[in-house]
């Protein structure tokens, strides 16, 4: 249940505020961190060029033209000396001449394409060139001559700086770290606001559900708190209608079914004694039928059979009636099951007529109600006999339940839409077997028997032909004698 809520709602709700703030802040850092960036090294470049350009308005002066290797090495080593960190490497060039701030460093960095664009262009060119794991900033200009009131001269002369961001890199570096600590932290400020949020949701959501699990336990009065106006609220309010909607209808149902009940065991009642009464008079006619003529013998006989079915059926329903209104008890015995099993099939005649297969004399005791079990046994044989097949076998066995009581025929079996509904009262269906005698209550009674003794039936069809019911009770031993209610 745990996992199955972790996968639920909370988890979506954390999920999606944590992509939200995920996406959020990996797009305001980048942006943030780009325009950062580009603010650093552009006020690095500016800085550079700057400087450059002062330097060489300075010593330009001073640089003859054309001028030999040793006055461009000096230049540069003039030039590169004004940077009081040391780290400018200066090149320049004049033609096939050059002079550097490093001799022997061969300016890796200064690509032919550079050169050609410095000298194509009065204009300051740069770029930003990675190598061997750094970064560098190469600025190349071009010396002009001219004043004021005359045009610029261009002399040939090109210089080149080479500047590593080091500083700059390093600024980078920790602007990268605190975009990476600021999207950890709308991270978890994210789950956070989840966590929050889900409660807020999940409080009514969860309330929701054990008012709903309360309304399936048979709690029809459960209501809900009523809180604020939004969608939850909204459903917390429809949840109250539904539930009083539901109990008034409950209610009304079960007063209902009270008053059939009533009536069908007032009826019962109210009918047993002109019942007693036919059967007396029937048991009359019935002795003097062989002096009557063949008509009246065959309306008294048939007068005679339909009474004996109404009284069973009476006899039926107010047992019913007990079970329904809970008054059903059971009035326990320590019996041996099997010795039961043969006195019910003598008392009816089935002795020839069933076939046995029972356990020897005590090997399968219990406490039981003897009438109960008997009517058990009783309905389940007579129904096979009535609508099954012959031969017809009861069988007794002791299980790890308690004691296991089969029936079975050799008819055709129950269809498996019927087998469902066989133990429903007054149940019939066209394909099911007829049910020629009897209240139809039969095998609704052996079920309520079976019920209260704590155990179960169920019926099947036997994979050698035929319906087998199953009955299986449990063995209570060494209990003193009380009355236990359904």
């Amino acid at each position: 249940m745990r996992k199955r809520r972790l996968r639920g709602l909370r988890a979506r709700l954390v999920v999606a505020f944590g992509l939200v703030a995920t996406v959020a802040a990996i797009t305001t850092g980048a942006l943030t961190f780009r325009e950062a960036r580009t603010g650093v090294l552009q006020q690095s470049q500016d800085a550079t060029i700057r400087q450059l350009r002062a330097q060489l308005n300075q010593h330009a002066t001073e640089l003859a033209v054309p001028p030999e290797e040793s006055a461009l090495r000096e230049f540069a080593q003039d030039v590169a000396a004004t940077e009081s960190q040391g780290s400018w490497r200066v090149l320049v060039t004049y033609g096939d001449r050059s002079g550097s701030s490093a001799p022997g460093d061969p300016f890796s960095e200064v690509t032919p394409a550079l050169r050609k664009a410095v000298g194509s262009s009065r204009a300051t060119v740069f770029q930003r060139v990675r190598g061997e794991g750094r970064t560098s900033l190469v600025v190349g200009m071009s010396i002009l001559f001219g004043g004021r009131d005359t045009a610029a001269t261009v002399t040939g002369v090109h210089v080149f700086l080479v500047v590593p961001q080091t500083t700059e890199q390093a600024y980078v570096d920790a602007l990268v770290a605190a975009v990476e600590r600021a999207m950890v932290a709308a991270l978890a400020l994210a789950v956070v606001l989840a966590l929050l949020a889900a409660r807020g949701v999940l409080v009514p959501v969860r309330k929701l559900r054990f008012a709903t699990r309360r309304i399936a336990e048979g709690r029809l009065d459960t209501r809900l708190a009523v809180n604020g106006s939004d969608e939850l609220a909204d459903l917390s309010h429809t949840f109250n209608e539904t539930a009083a909607a539901l109990e008034t209808s409950v209610a009304e149902l079960r007063e209902m079914e009270a008053r059939a009940r009533r009536f069908a065991a007032d009826v019962s009642h109210e009918l047993r004694t002109p019942l007693a009464a036919m059967s007396a008079v029937t048991d009359v006619l019935d002795e003097d039928a062989a002096r009557l003529d063949p008509d009246t013998a065959t309306a008294v006989r048939l007068i005679s059979e339909e009474t004996v079915k109404l009284a069973r059926l009476v006899d039926d329903l107010m047992e019913i009636s007990r079970f329904d209104a809970g008054a059903a008890v059971l009035h326990l015995d320590e019996i041996d099951l099997a010795e039961s099993i043969r006195r019910t099939l003598a008392a009816r005649g089935w002795t020839d007529t069933v076939a046995t297969d029972l356990p020897p004399p005590h090997a399968v005791r219990g406490r039981v109600d003897p009438r109960r079990l008997d009517v058990v046994v009783a309905n389940l044989v007579g129904n096979a006999l009535k609508h099954g097949a012959r031969p017809v076998q009861v069988r007794l066995s002791a299980g790890d339940a308690g004691a296991v009581i089969e029936v079975w025929d050799s008819g055709p079996g129950i269809p498996h839409d019927v087998l469902p509904h066989v133990f429903e009262r007054f149940y019939k269906s066209d394909t099911a077997r007829i049910r020629s005698e009897g209240s139809g209550l039969g095998l609704s009674i052996t079920a309520e028997n079976v019920r209260i003794h704590g155990g179960t039936v169920r019926a099947a069809n036997h994979p050698a032909g035929g319906a087998v019911f199953t009955v299986e009770l449990p063995l209570r031993r060494d209990e003193s004698p009380e009355e236990n209610p359904s």
